[in-house]
């Protein structure tokens, strides 16, 4: 029998004419699909104040409860990725991305009615639900109906969407909050939804897995009860600036402990969820990294990035969303052509010198102050935008085409698991650092106020600026102290993200390939393929 190499490349398996035809409205959809779950996150970033005032303009939520409201959504997310995206490999993408935006629309419709923080909590994890079965969802389906040579400029597309749903969401949240009630920004989601549920029944095909094996129980336990151990155990750390709290620890060692157990499992099973062999290339585990670094040094910016555009420099929720503009606008424009430049200089030192730009984006906010010119925190927020769309769309497309087309499922779920819990351990930590620092910063302004107001006061800069307004005139001498302390912990966190960043920057100028080791494109035939009897061929 002749092996594989001895046979020559393997045969190029066609998309079927028919969904080439249409494969850039289905990706329009499918943006459409991902900007709804990233406008939602983002819109709620700038609608917390809002939320926690008393009823009827809010509902009463405590700091606690706001953090929950965004970390519910956050822990069923990254828990349910994994599973989600081996279902729909198994029961088909197009089923499973309608079901995740219709629970999303749901959840978004029940979120927007909330009469208590409780509620709100309790829908956002719908949401939440919903959100884990789109995002894998979308890519697998782009992989299915673009053919290989087309795959990078669609995922470069693909990533601008979140960077338009970043630009979109704080504006759309500052207008929807000036206008109507809070519950707009949840509410807003519904007729989207629908559109969205039409034009994929429409247009999308569908696509699965022709032969996935029998299903491994075992491993998607292990995977689902990982992962939200894990995440919770971050959270839980970020939220009480201490990781090594036993609330803290244990879920988080419960969680790699079992994550492990998944990997050995895996490893033994003779129908795996995930083949485990695809971390033994260096390539694919360098890409995978820096996907979760990436997003580790980001979103920590992009926590303290608010409260000091809003806190400090005093812009509304509309303003700071039209300041951070240029980290989207920069996304949206460079990472479909992310591709062009990866192509003539190779992926390791195309990612290498995105995440070398984003770090000095990041630290460049370690000079920043109440008084630097808007024009500096702009170019700052605009390098780390265009380095963030050279580093995504190349390292997606090698986790994506590392796999054969019909696990694309299983690909896209490890890319968006470790972004997510990349990403919330970003915000845990340097939200812990930040927390921590600014604390020990206070303490000494805080000696002479009553106990209770002392604790609220010490736990945020938004806590200590409400005691200022309580107190009146004697609180005004708080603002100058609290101001000076969050700058100091923002500076501290700012080098914590861009050494973050700068390993990241090792990761892939060590690990992934240059320009030479990318392996040729296969030659194109002359003519597609004729039009199959059914369209559900397609990744078949």
């Amino acid at each position: 029998m002749s092996t594989p190499s001895a046979a020559g490349p393997p045969p190029v398996h066609r998309v079927p004419e028919a969904v080439h035809r249409r494969r850039w409205a289905i990706l329009t959809v499918l943006m459409f699909s991902v900007l709804i779950v990233v406008l939602d996150n983002s819109i709620l970033n700038v609608a917390v104040k809002t939320i926690a005032s008393p009823a009827p303009t809010g509902v009463g939520a405590t700091q606690g409860e706001l953090e929950w409201a965004i970390n519910s959504y956050t822990l069923v997310f990254a828990g349910l990725l994994f599973t989600a995206g081996l279902l729909g490999d198994r029961v088909g993408r197009k089923k499973v991305l309608l079901f995740g935006i219709l629970v999303f629309g749901i959840g978004s419709g029940l979120a927007a009615l909330s009469g208590t923080p409780g509620e709100l909590i309790a829908w956002r994890a719908v949401m939440g639900f919903g959100a884990a079965f789109v995002m894998p969802a979308t890519l697998a389906v782009l992989m299915n109906v673009f053919e290989r040579e087309e795959q990078p400029k669609a995922i470069g597309i693909w990533a601008g969407s979140v960077g338009l749903g970043i630009a979109i969401g704080p504006i759309a949240g500052g207008v929807l909050l000036e206008h109507f009630w809070w519950g707009s920004i949840f509410l807003v989601n519904v007729p989207v939804v629908v559109i969205a549920l039409i034009a994929m029944a429409v247009l999308v095909p569908e696509s699965k897995d022709p032969e996935p094996g029998r299903i491994d129980p075992v491993g998607v336990l292990l995977s689902i009860v990982g992962l939200v151990l894990l995440v919770y155990g971050i959270i839980r750390g970020g939220e009480l600036a201490d990781f090594t709290a036993a609330s803290s620890l244990l879920p988080m060692l419960g969680g790699l402990v079992l994550l492990v157990v998944f990997v050995l499992h895996e490893k033994r099973s003779d129908h795996p969820a995930i083949d485990i062999a695809h971390f033994r290339k260096p390539a694919f585990s360098a890409a995978v990294a820096a996907i979760a670094l990436l997003f580790f040094a980001l979103m920590g910016v992009t926590f303290f990035s608010a409260f000091y555009l809003q806190s400090v420099r005093g812009y509304s929720a509309l303003e700071s969303g039209l300041l951070i503009l240029p980290l989207a606008v920069a996304q949206m424009v460079f990472a479909p052509r992310a591709r062009l430049v990866a192509e003539r200089f190779g992926n390791r030192a195309v990612c290498t010198g995105g995440m070398l730009l984003v770090a000095a984006g990041l630290a460049a906010f370690v000079f920043f102050d109440a008084s630097t010119p808007l024009w500096v925190l702009e170019l700052a927020l605009f390098a780390q935008g265009v380095g963030m769309a050279h580093v995504t769309p190349p390292v997606t497309v090698a986790v994506m085409q590392a796999l054969p087309r019909e696990k694309a499922g299983s690909g896209s779920a490890i890319n968006n698991t470790f972004r997510q819990v990349g990403g919330a351990l970003g915000i845990a930590v340097l939200g812990s650092v930040l927390s921590t620092r600014y604390r020990g910063e206070m303490e000494g302004h805080l000696e002479h106020l009553p106990h209770e107001a002392r604790e609220a006061a010490g736990e945020s800069i938004e806590g200590t600026l409400a005691v200022a307004g309580k107190l009146g005139p004697q609180g005004r001498e708080l603002i100058g102290p609290a101001n000076d302390a969050f700058l100091s912990a923002m500076h501290l966190t700012a080098i914590g993200s861009a050494a973050v960043a700068l390993i990241g920057a090792l990761v892939v100028g060590l690990f992934l390939p240059g320009r030479s080791a990318a392996p040729p494109v296969p030659p194109q035939p002359a003519e597609r393929r004729p039009e199959p009897e059914k369209e559900g061929a397609a990744g078949r």
